[in-house]
């Protein structure tokens, strides 16, 4: 499968929207199967927009030739000024599109942004039972920095969440 990684632009917002909504609806799910919805199409568009003009977080699409949105990594800048070097990132990947490279790129894209932008050090939760993120974490760099009992509601009960750091060289 052939695809490229690239800034997300206000266009991408309905194709964003339904990779997030199918993700999320996935049985193992994502974080935001925790009861919350994704943004509407309309606040992701201005979502979108809002990042032109905030250079302390970006989000990247993994497009294939046909146009398809098949990934997303948001990655933001640490508000507090003691943890400024540090940023957070999200990654998701459509189903039919894993285990073939995107979450990689998507990763490679988001330290090459951090190498911009300042960034030390690159952050992510993973829910404990999602095996394949954390493989691919792990191949990539990350380390594991903490389990957090209890972390997230979901699904009317509190679940874990693994906490994975990458340092940027």
């Amino acid at each position: 499968m052939s695809f490229r990684v690239r800034p997300a632009e206000p266009g991408d917002a309905e194709p964003l929207t339904r990779l997030a909504e199918a993700v999320s609806a996935e049985p193992q799910g994502w974080l935001i199967s925790t009861g919350g919805e994704w943004r509407s199409v309309g606040d992701e568009r201005r979502y979108l927009k809002a990042l032109r003009r905030y250079p302390h977080a970006a989000v990247l699409v993994a497009e294939r030739d046909d146009g398809a949105v098949i990934g997303r990594l948001s990655v933001s800048r640490d508000t507090h000024p003691a943890s400024a070097h540090v940023a957070d990132l999200g990654l998701m990947v459509a189903a039919d599109a894993r285990r073939q490279g995107v979450g990689r790129a998507l990763l490679e894209a988001a330290v090459e942004w951090a190498r911009g932008a300042g960034i030390r050090k690159l952050e992510l939760h993973v829910f404990p039972w999602n095996e394949a993120a954390i493989a691919l974490y792990d191949a990539f760099g990350f380390e594991r920095e903490g389990y957090r009992k209890g972390h997230y509601r979901r699904a009317d009960e509190d679940v874990d969440a693994i906490l994975m750091a990458y340092r940027v060289a």
